[in-house]
């Protein structure tokens, strides 16, 4: 394709992904937008053999662009930021097109990132993509999603349109429900970073004939990782952080799920966590021996024996859940998310001390919604009863603290109208959380007061 030209310099200049001109301007305007429009339609690809003028698409790249905004992120190796993705769009989208469709576009190394695990279990390395890169994963992720959805197992759930955990969850709710009380819980040991490139290409190939397509994929496999300024080349795994990524490791894993079917379990997957459920220890402990052998000959991949277990549902969690024992299965927030909930709210409270309580209370907010709209999914209302007490109990001791001294205590009290002898709390020597249990601050720091000061609880509706 060629570039030259005044037109297609002005068409580069003008192009805009951010909003579609309307009435007069879109008039004005239609000389610019309609050459690219124009060119996409008689490009439009009828198979496989022309997916990256559908990946180019005017539509695609707007909601590809749209997604990425929505993300933010932080940016890569190049320092760009989110926000100055548009008009660096605007400005090269057609040399970036001309790459694209003639199969040379080369993506940059990620940015490598440790984020620590919530369980304290160590590291989870991402690799993060320029943004550059990462609108135009989506814009791939988005093409190829639409194709290769419907073909996907429905006992897959994770990084899926219109699936949840929630919705993996209460499949899983449903098996132990109906008598298969015992399950298989697979680990598979660094799985994002063990997966085989040649196989997963070997997969690819046989859905999409796009030669382009496939060595751009290949590429973003290969594009390398930055760390303390030093490129290291990656010659397996699919780095986490890039929207390209799970859809990858879905497809990977669907030759498990089709195994699974085919041997006729009951089992849900999502991402990389796969319960297989069976009604007996004995059934339990014949699968994981032949489905380990399966996953580390067939798929290459290696399960972490340490991690996974035939055991009790009960004993174990599931995306953060586990369930009940007796006649009714319930849904129960595993002991490990209730932990790792109260390790949170403590370091919030704890800064407390050096700040304001509008701020902690933001902090609150922000970090209880989030944790409500995910956990509020559990059958045992009792407990998010008693960890919003428990939360307005560390709010009591950490202002408790925040006053310091017996004189600053009283005034507090009596701004709070605490009356009578109540007000002599402030000259109390017994500890911090036995007093934030006292009748004094129960009154002067009510549930009211919190309310108000925009504490949510953990049983309102979602």
């Amino acid at each position: 394709m060629n570039l030259e030209g005044d037109k297609r310099l002005n068409i580069q200049l003008r192009l805009d992904f951010s909003s579609a001109p309307k009435g007069e301007a879109r008039q004005a305007g239609r000389e610019d937008i309609e050459p690219l429009s124009v060119v996409n339609e008689s490009e439009r690809p009828a198979n496989t053999h022309r997916i990256m003028e559908e990946v180019c698409e005017r539509a695609n790249l707007k909601e590809a662009l749209r997604q990425v905004k929505s993300n933010k992120g932080s940016a890569g190796i190049d320092s760009m930021t989110v926000g100055q993705l548009e008009d660096y769009l605007k400005q090269h989208w057609l040399a970036i097109r001309e790459k694209l469709l003639i199969g040379t576009y080369e993506p940059k190394p990620v940015r490598r990132v440790d984020i620590p695990k919530p369980d304290g279990g160590g590291v989870r390395k991402l690799g993060i993509p320029t943004v550059l890169d990462r609108f135009v994963q989506q814009a791939v992720m988005q093409v190829l999603q639409k194709r290769w959805n419907p073909t996907f197992s429905q006992h897959s759930y994770g990084f899926r349109p219109r699936r949840s955990a929630h919705h993996a969850v209460a499949q899983a709710q449903q098996y132990i429900a109906a008598g298969y009380s015992w399950v298989i819980d697979l680990d598979l040991e660094k799985f994002f970073d063990r997966v085989n490139h040649d196989k997963l290409m070997g997969q690819i190939a046989k859905r999409v004939e796009d030669k382009r397509l496939l060595k751009l994929i290949r590429a973003f496999l290969n594009a390398g990782v930055m760390e303390n300024g030093l490129v290291s080349p990656s010659v397996e795994g699919t780095p986490q952080g890039g929207p390209l990524s799970p859809l990858l490791s879905n497809l990977v894993l669907d030759e498990l799920d089709r195994e699974l079917e085919y041997r006729g379990h009951r089992f849900v997957r999502y991402a990389d966590d796969c319960n297989i459920y069976v009604r007996s220890e004995r059934a339990g402990q014949r699968v994981m021996e032949s489905i380990t052998r399966f996953i580390t000959q067939k798929l290459k991949l290696k399960v972490n024996e340490a991690k996974s277990a035939v055991a009790r549902p009960q004993e174990r969690k599931f995306l953060g859940f586990s369930f009940s024992a007796g006649p009714e299965i319930k849904r129960m927030i595993a002991p490990k998310s209730l932990e790792r909930f109260k390790r949170r709210i403590r370091e919030i409270t704890r800064r407390a001390k050096g700040v304001s309580i509008k701020t902690t209370m933001e902090e609150l907010a922000t970090y209880m919604r989030g944790w409500r709209g995910y956990f509020g999914f559990c059958e045992t209302p009792e407990v998010l009863i008693a960890l919003t007490r428990w939360v307005r109990l560390r709010l009591r001791a950490a202002l408790w603290r925040q006053w310091k001294t017996p004189r600053r205590r009283r005034a507090a009290l009596i701004a709070l109208g605490v009356a009578g002898e109540l007000r002599n709390t402030a000259a109390s020597g017994r500890g911090t959380w036995h007093l934030a249990r006292s009748k004094a601050l129960s009154i002067g720091l009510s549930n009211a007061y919190f309310k108000s000061l925009g504490l949510p609880t953990l049983i309102e509706a979602r």
